[in-house]
């Protein structure tokens, strides 16, 4: 995969060089004040950002944040996450064009200084950064394209998009893979590659048809397959329990049983929850009770994996020396249903395993939960990205990289 030695070679130099950097800046708002909840992603743009700076670059940043519909919105605005920046990179001067790849950007770039930072406005306000017809995205790319000289990708949670600005730019342009990228995927091989075993995979969050793919290419690999989150009550219920009110995805049970069954026949020892804890309504207030997985009442909907469950997971991740960790337990926003997320963070945290975060709802969970990223091995930038390589899929932005 190309790097940005290869580009600066390629370059000649960097210094005075306008460089689009495609970086990943999705980050979570204060619904009140609009604020920045979790820098997470935009400290680990950081050292692309000042290897760039340092060389005398003129550092053009493109992101996306939220779903806009091609069409600017205010609420999507990158302004919170470029205020932010700035008070990560003192001494540094940063600036937010007031669009992508109109008047004020082409202004903004043509202003811009060695040694500067320019991010442009949110890449989703203009319908060809997402759209399927490749001679609109297209356009869009050149777009881009002219606004600079050449190319880095460093957004690993958007790799797995043919999008203009993570796919068809690249082919425009002198381009390289950012350090973030190189990590992640260097992070990634080691899992699907030489993974030192005992390997323990973790999976949560809402759905099974979500992880479908990753949970069929994991039964491959890994040595223990953990179920928590809302996708453990189809895997319940395929094994014959009710589930009362609980998510339900009831066109995925002839599928979880087949998981059952390969698992078994793979020698795969995988672990569901024991006891849940289940309440009267999605509801951080409403009457909860922990009850055992095979007994949870009609009324009743799981919400978090049990006391019992926490200890069970922690036990089996105990002696691993490999673990990737992608969805919460339970519904960790809420403190109730927040400790089968926090056991299995804590037990990460305990073990000396190469532990890695898959991104999304997990990473957010370590932080919202207090817990000291040193503890993990890696916190990846991109849930979806990961699963998809976990997949064994190929990656649109990784494989324009290449070339």
């Amino acid at each position: 995969m190309r790097t940005i030695d290869d580009l600066t070679t390629e370059l000649g130099s960097l210094s005075g060089k306008r460089i689009l950097v495609r970086s990943d800046l999705n980050v979570p708002l204060d619904k009140e004040t609009g604020a920045v909840t979790d820098d997470g992603r935009i400290r680990a743009s950081l050292p692309t950002w000042q290897r760039l700076l340092d060389a005398g670059a003129k550092v053009v940043v493109v992101a996306h944040l939220g779903r806009p519909k091609g069409v600017p919105e205010e609420k999507y605005s990158l302004a919170p996450a470029v205020e932010r920046a700035k008070e990560l990179l003192p001494g540094v001067n940063v600036t937010l064009a007031a669009d992508t790849v109109g008047e004020s950007a082409r202004a903004a770039v043509a202003a811009l200084g060695d040694g500067e930072l320019l991010v442009l406005e949110n890449l989703r306000f203009n319908a060809g950064e997402t759209s399927k017809d490749e001679a609109e995205r297209g356009a869009f790319a050149d777009e881009l394209a002219a606004l600079s000289d050449g190319y880095v990708s460093d957004g690993f949670g958007v790799v797995h998009r043919k999008q203009a600005s993570v796919y068809d730019v690249a082919q425009k342009l002198p381009h390289a893979a950012g350090g973030l990228v190189l990590a992640e995927v260097e992070v990634l091989k080691r899992l699907t590659e030489t993974p030192q075993r005992p390997y323990a995979v973790v999976l949560g969050g809402s759905k099974v048809s979500d992880k479908l793919g990753v949970i069929d290419n994991l039964l491959n690999t890994a040595d223990r397959l953990l179920i928590g989150g809302g996708m453990v009550f189809t895997f319940l219920k395929a094994q014959g329990h009710e589930v009362g009110k609980s998510l339900l995805e009831e066109d995925q049970l002839d599928t979880v049983r087949g998981y059952i069954e390969r698992a078994k026949e793979r020698g795969v020892e995988l672990v569901l929850p024991v006891d849940v804890v289940a309440a009267a309504a999605f509801a951080a207030d409403a009457e909860h009770d922990v009850v055992a997985a095979d007994a949870i009442p009609a009324d009743r909907l799981g919400l978090d994996i049990g006391p019992e469950s926490g200890k069970l997971f922690a036990a089996k991740l105990a002696d691993c020396q490999t673990v990737f960790w992608n969805g919460p337990m339970g519904v960790f926003e809420m403190e109730p249903y927040s400790h089968g997320t926090r056991a299995v963070a804590q037990a990460l945290v305990d073990s000396d395993a190469f532990s890695v975060v898959g991104g999304g709802d997990s990473a957010a969970a370590v932080r919202t939960l207090g817990f000291d990223e040193k503890g993990f091995g890696h916190i990846s930038t991109g849930g979806g990205a990961s699963l998809e390589f976990l997949e064994g899929k190929t990656l649109p932005g990784l494989t324009v990289l290449e070339s």
